[in-house]
């Protein structure tokens, strides 16, 4: 498969330390550096933003995730910096 990954938590394990974008049900977006999950998807985001618009809307710093309230998650080579 691509970039070695075979399984749907690869993805996430290559994306530790790395900026990656949350898209929560809500129609929330949060972008930040994924510090750890599990396999609920919980998520832990250290300098996590939220964005709306593709605009900074505030910054949050680290928080939790709950893994049912995540639509998708991108990696940061889809994460649009601005």
């Amino acid at each position: 498969m691509a970039n070695g990954i075979e399984r749907p938590l690869d993805l996430l394990n290559q994306s530790k330390g790395k900026e990656i974008l949350v898209q929560l049900k809500s129609d929330r977006q949060l972008v930040g550096t994924l510090v750890a999950f599990d396999i609920h998807i919980n998520v832990v985001l250290d300098n996590a933003k939220e964005i709306q618009n593709n605009e900074l809307k505030r910054n949050i710093g680290l928080t939790f995730l709950r893994g049912d309230t995540i639509v998708f998650i991108s990696p940061a080579s889809a994460v649009s910096n601005k």
